[in-house]
């Protein structure tokens, strides 16, 4: 053994900073839980240092983490005083696969309403795959790993922490990924409007107004004759019957993943002037809100009071009745 290894392993932890970031739950998205795999599969990393790496995410020794572009980089507070510089490189994808993979999450709005909504679309793979890439690491040239750290092990525990914090800061902002792989959520957005706006005409055009019109006058006749051959006949003994079984209804009061996502996601308006962002602001009053309904929407009826025995009732009445004083006058 080395004398600098020796020192190295024989040296006690430093304590985790007070703003190191502790890791709760990463992967509670489907798509933190892909990015977390990917660690496992892609980087194929030694169960032991993995495991050291989740410790050191969950006791906040990650810290400074910072994304820009594909470059990720952090702090991580381990043995010596100084912490360990590590830095995480993702393969940006070039701009004919995201011209290609762009134009096909334009063509359903359903892509669109799920981001704005702070998720990421499950089928989102499919269309990165038909593109020929895929928007999660599947190979080892996808990434590149690099601590300051002595342990010659790929991944260390620190470039396994750092994998972790990013893992549960992708399950707030899906758009991070998107940033990774070259594309930041503004681009992205205004991407999507453009595709989509070009393939719709303006309302004033000639064409947009003929097919209104058309629209408009074939309705009733379409509405009408519908209605006709689908409603059933009905009589004196199946006028006050359903023609039909209602539609189950399903509901999920499961508690949201971000608080506030559509309003980080828009943006501050013009004319919000305030010293925190709108969202910021917002944000402890839509959770509070959330949370509220969310017991109601589940709480169970109050239990009925028991009846009183006809006891009770008797004790009950006589405890009412004022109690007539002895007279303390002389007799």
């Amino acid at each position: 053994m080395k004398p600098w290894e020796f020192e190295w392993r024989r040296a006690s932890k430093q304590p985790p900073p007070e703003h190191g970031i502790k890791v709760k739950k990463a992967g509670s998205t489907w798509w933190g839980q892909r990015w977390l795999d990917a660690l496992e599969l892609v980087l194929r990393g030694d169960a032991g240092r993995l495991a050291r790496g989740r410790s050191y995410a969950r006791t906040g020794r990650a810290h400074d983490l910072n994304v820009t572009g594909g470059s990720i980089t952090a702090q991580v507070t381990g043995s010596r005083p100084t912490p360990y510089t590590v830095q995480i490189e993702l393969r940006a994808l070039d701009e004919a696969t995201w011209t290609r993979t762009l134009a096909a999450m334009a063509e359903k709005a359903q892509f669109s309403a799920e981001l704005l909504a702070g998720r990421m679309p499950e089928a989102i793979d499919d269309v990165f795959q038909a593109a020929g890439a895929s928007l999660f690491p599947r190979e080892r040239a996808d990434l590149v790993t690099d601590c300051s750290c002595p342990d010659s092990g790929d991944p260390c525990k620190h470039v396994a922490a750092t994998h972790y914090v990013l893992g549960e800061a992708l399950d707030r902002d899906p758009f991070l990924l998107f940033e990774l792989r070259g594309k930041t959520r503004d681009q992205v957005l205004a991407a999507l409007r453009a595709a989509r706006a070009a393939k719709t005409p303006p309302a004033s055009s000639p064409r947009a107004k003929r097919g209104a019109k058309k629209a408009a006058l074939e309705a009733p006749r379409t509405a009408h004759a519908s209605a006709r051959s689908k409603a059933p006949r009905v009589t004196a003994e199946t006028y006050d019957r359903l023609p039909s079984a209602l539609p189950s209804l399903h509901f999920s009061f499961d508690e949201p993943v971000t608080h506030g996502a559509m309003l980080k996601q828009l943006g501050a308006p013009a004319a919000w002037q305030g010293a925190q962002s709108l969202a910021d602001a917002l944000s402890p009053l839509l959770s509070a809100a959330s949370e509220a309904a969310r017991r109601i929407a589940q709480s169970e009826p109050a239990a009925p009071e028991p009846t009183p025995t006809k006891a009770a009732r008797f004790r009950s009445s006589s405890a009412s009745k004022p109690r007539n004083k002895k007279s303390t006058r002389p007799r």
